[in-house]
């Protein structure tokens, strides 16, 4: 079974930085695809970044370019570096992880593994 857990959302000022992060334990949570998504309130959870089990990146139009998603499988972590915030940024992130092996996997069906979120708000 994998357990997922973020951390690091909160409030920041557009065109600032946050950090989000996941933790991740099971014996097999690192050998999986993970994801970064997020939901703002009324519409759907849609995913801003994933990355591979050996480092292979996407990332949704919108973020390229300002988010860097990572992971280091030793320490069972993943994170999301998000720089130069707008206000389209605003919404709870979630962690995922998926089973399959379609790369890349970018619905949230396909995912069987999640954590709780973390709210990120930006004020303009």
């Amino acid at each position: 079974q994998v357990q997922l857990v973020e951390s690091g959302g909160g409030l920041v000022q557009a065109g600032g930085s946050l950090r989000v992060s996941c933790l991740a334990s099971g014996r097999t949570a690192m050998t999986h695809n993970m994801a970064w998504f997020r939901q703002a309130p009324g519409t759907e959870r849609e995913v801003v970044a994933a990355i591979t089990r050996s480092g292979s990146k996407y990332y949704r139009d919108s973020v390229r370019g300002r988010f860097t998603i990572s992971r280091d499988n030793d320490k069972y972590t993943m994170d999301l570096q998000m720089n130069n915030m707008t206000v389209e940024d605003p919404a709870v992130y979630y962690c995922a992880a998926t089973t399959s092996g379609a790369w890349p996997m970018i619905v949230v069906p396909g995912y069987a593994y999640w954590g709780q979120g973390t709210r990120v708000t930006v004020t303009s």
